[in-house]
């Protein structure tokens, strides 16, 4: 079985007829629509509304005979809370059967979470945590007015997953919905949207991509999903490390464009098994500096070496993905305990290197110390508790400025040796 198939078939698993993916798909949206309502709000980015894809799913909603009511434009990058509440109270007023999304992770999380105060009401803070929308629903009976989620970006999987993400911009934090509730019931993902896609977006989508499969695989350690885990970190993981390069490189390359929107859907199916952690706690504290990928990505070699200790499995196989793609060198493969973790970390640098994204804070334009500060404070914000808790080495909040403030001090110099490793019980 090839790679692409392997891909594949992991996805159907994870999905099954409820998604429709892969390359020239996008006429098919009304055919997914047209299972869930005749009337439509369309909410598409302001980049691709009046484009030919735009048409093209116009087109098919008529087709199938699904009535477009209204269209509204998507959010902006880190889809801030204004966002949310302009779509909430227009879907309010046009009260549509089913709401179609076409654009990246911030558009469809927007939409979610505007689904969320459309139904239920309420103050949008009452339901940032774990499992808070299910819970506000089980007294009516109901579920979310129903949501075809069509992604334009090999990113954050926003389209498959129970994850929205917030931004409050004037606070600089991001906060996150954890719930099934809010998954859309229907997705579609044309991968060839994104051959126009710039550099830094495809860059981004890359890291991110790789962030979910590699934060979910350290925290499986140990549970009984681990194998299936590792069967679709490895792929996505690999698929990225092969394919992004060659998707900078050529950015009209179908075959790398695929590749991508593969591994980043494998991604979204890591995510479902398991929750991510450190990176992406921190990441919600560097919205004003970085996109969301390229923090998670700049992350996650610092906390490979602080989780060292307790990912000695998963480090292994990744040390088998950097060697055989040109990576790194087969001495890798020979290194165990921190020194492993640290050659790990140092060859995903490397990587992220050679696509342009510094690796390190210190270089990345308008970070200041004041960043760690927050980063720090909001890891013991009890709404974020669970990407706290989730780590492959657990921390409380009391431990935040005794273990997490040295990772974050050595991304910013990016010197691996700050890094205090959390002593282990015999």
């Amino acid at each position: 079985m090839s790679r692409f198939d392997h891909a594949r078939r992991l996805i159907y698993e994870f999905k099954g007829d409820r998604y429709i993916h892969g390359l020239g798909v996008l006429g098919r949206a009304g055919e997914l629509a047209a299972q869930l309502g005749r009337t439509a709000a369309l909410i598409c980015d302001s980049s691709v509304a009046l484009g030919a894809h735009g048409e093209t799913i116009r087109s098919s909603l008529k087709q199938h005979q699904v009535d477009v009511l209204g269209e509204l434009s998507g959010a902006a990058p880190n889809a801030p809370r204004e966002d949310v509440f302009r779509i909430a109270a227009a879907l309010a007023e046009m009260r549509p059967e089913v709401v179609v999304s076409f654009g990246g992770g911030s558009t469809i999380d927007a939409v979610k979470a505007a689904l969320v105060l459309w139904n239920l009401g309420g103050d949008l803070d009452g339901y940032f945590g774990t499992g808070l929308v299910s819970k506000a629903l089980a007294p009516t009976g109901r579920t979310l007015t129903p949501h075809l989620a069509i992604q334009t970006a090999a990113s954050s999987s926003a389209h498959l997953t129970k994850y929205s993400n917030i931004t409050d911009l004037l606070a600089g934090q991001k906060k996150l919905i954890v719930d099934d509730a809010v998954i859309p019931p229907r997705a579609l993902f044309d991968y060839s949207v994104t051959a126009t896609a710039p550099a830094f977006l495809t860059v981004d989508g890359g890291l991110d991509g790789i962030s979910h499969c590699l934060e979910v695989l350290y925290n499986a350690v140990g549970r009984d999903n681990y194998e299936r885990v590792e069967e679709v970190a490895r792929e996505g993981i690999g698929l990225v490390l092969d394919y992004l390069p060659k998707a900078l490189a050529r950015p009209s390359d179908l075959e790398a464009r695929e590749a991508l929107g593969l591994a980043t859907d494998l991604g979204g199916y890591a995510i479902m098994m398991g929750g991510t952690s450190g990176a992406h706690l921190t990441s919600f504290s560097l919205v004003d500096i970085l996109s969301h990928g390229r923090a998670c990505g700049l992350m996650n070699p610092y906390y490979t070496v602080f989780f060292a200790p307790a990912i000695q499995k998963p480090l292994r196989m990744l040390a088998e993905l950097l060697v055989g793609s040109g990576r790194a060198g087969a001495e890798l493969l020979r290194l165990e305990g921190r020194p492993l973790a640290e050659a790990v970390a140092q060859a995903l640098m490397d990587f992220i290197r050679s696509c342009g994204v510094p690796p390190t804070l210190g270089e990345t334009p308008g970070f200041t110390d004041a960043h760690i500060q927050r980063a720090l404070s909001a890891a013991k914000d009890p709404q974020l508790r669970m990407k706290l808790e989730n780590m492959p080495v657990p921390l409380t909040a009391e431990m935040v400025d005794d273990y997490m403030a040295p990772v974050l001090w050595a991304a910013k110099s990016g010197d691996l040796s700050l890094i205090r490793n959390v002593p282990q019980r015999n």
